[in-house]
């Protein structure tokens, strides 16, 4: 593809965008916390509370049922897109970060005893390790931490001696947020299951960046954030296994997730309902299948060569910069858009500060992964990451701004 051809495409797929197409002077460069999202998704969200708002599930007027069949429909449209087998092991959460917890305790407390051994990794965010860290407290088990070489990579050696015929669940991110490094899913999965252990696998940072099918994964579970794949917050996705969710109990309590109640006990609704207590997010789950359709229109070959494309150029560019030093890969296709980087002598809040004056819109912090930071000898880092709609000309921006970081602190270079 020519500069030109690239060009006149970025303009394309920006005006998608109203946010970043309206203030063209900000570079948004914060992907990984969340993205932008497309006319098509918003204008779906309004359709649906202009035209179908009700409560689902429950009602038999026509507005009611309009809203459970956007609801369900987006439901179906989540399990095509992860290659799921049924509409019954798509549970619908708040986020990520629910769908985990709520595997922590309703898994925990299915398949957990005492003794039992969890294994995670080092690199994961906190909503992938606090709750197997409680989980374990719990339910008396052990927790255990797989560490990566220098560039952010587990081997299969590593990760085979690591598990123990104690081993019953394994939980792992699929694209560090902090590396950008994607693990050897489907390997370790079939080790994990070979040796009687669940597998878990936290997608948030995966699903929004490369086709992920469950199926071919053979993972048991999988958790997802629909914010960071372009659509709204407060909806997130749990897959499962329809065998392992229907001996699993629920996670919450109240309407809608149950099947019978006298004064005495309760019985629970089938799958997917008996994880989705109280009214749900029908207006989430319409913008979540929106985003999804965008994805399929755009095309997942589109995506991943525009991707690579900026995470190329990022590493060539950002590896140019004098004392700066990137975390993770030296390979820069490796980072999928990913990559925290200190500079000498600066703090990452005022290398965050000053970009901020640019324009430039990045990340610092401890990036919700304070043990990988300890591991890796560096209390906080700088982040940018990037998606599909992102431009050379942003990447180039950011690359000026740090360039300038350390004279704007007063070294003299």
């Amino acid at each position: 593809m020519t500069n030109e051809e690239r060009r006149a495409e970025d303009l394309r797929i920006r005006k998608d965008f109203p946010l970043i197409d309206g203030h063209p002077e900000i570079a948004y460069l914060d992907n990984s916390a969340t993205t932008q999202k497309p006319e098509s998704v918003l204008r779906a969200m309004q359709h649906y509370y202009l035209e179908e708002n009700a409560n689902p599930l429950r009602g038999l007027y026509e507005l009611s049922v309009k809203a459970t069949e956007a609801y369900e429909d987006a439901r179906e449209a989540v399990r095509a897109f992860i290659g799921a087998g049924s509409i019954q092991e798509i549970v619908f959460t708040r986020n990520a970060s629910e769908s985990l917890n709520l595997l922590a305790y309703s898994a925990g407390d299915a398949f957990l005893n005492e003794g039992d051994e969890i294994l995670i990794t080092i690199m994961e965010h906190h909503s992938n390790l606090i709750p197997w860290q409680q989980a374990a407290a719990r339910r008396g088990a052990v927790l255990k931490f797989l560490e990566p070489d220098e560039e952010g990579y587990i081997s299969e050696e590593n990760f085979r001696g690591m598990l123990s015929p104690k081993t019953k669940l394994v939980s792992m991110t699929h694209i560090s947020n902090v590396l950008g490094v994607k693990n050897d899913v489907k390997t370790f999965a079939r080790i994990a299951h070979e040796n009687g252990s669940l597998f878990i696998l936290d997608g948030a940072q995966s699903v929004p960046h490369i086709p992920v099918d469950v199926t071919e994964l053979d993972v048991d579970f999988l958790a997802f954030s629909g914010h960071k794949m372009l659509a709204p917050m407060g909806i997130g996705v749990l897959y499962g296994k329809k065998e392992l969710l229907e001996k699993m109990p629920p996670f919450l309590f109240g309407g809608e997730m149950i099947e019978y109640v006298s004064r005495e006990k309760a019985t629970w609704a089938e799958l997917p309902h008996k994880f989705e207590a109280g009214t749900v997010n029908v207006g989430g789950a319409v913008g979540l299948h929106a985003a999804i359709e965008y994805y399929k229109q755009l095309g997942w070959d589109k995506i991943l060569e525009r991707e690579e494309h900026l995470s190329r150029l990022a590493m060539e560019k950002l590896s140019a910069i004098p004392h700066l030093r990137i975390l993770g890969p030296k390979d820069g296709t490796a980072h999928h858009g990913i990559f925290t980087f200190t500079i000498e002598g600066v703090h990452p809040h005022d290398i965050a500060a000053i970009l901020d004056s640019h324009k430039v819109n990045i990340r610092a912090g401890h990036h919700c992964a304070q043990p990988l930071m300890q591991f890796m000898k560096t209390p906080s880092t700088t982040r940018a990451s990037f998606a599909f709609y992102n431009t050379e000309d942003e990447l180039d921006r950011l690359v000026e701004s740090i360039g300038g970081v350390r004279r704007e602190m007063g070294y003299q270079e």
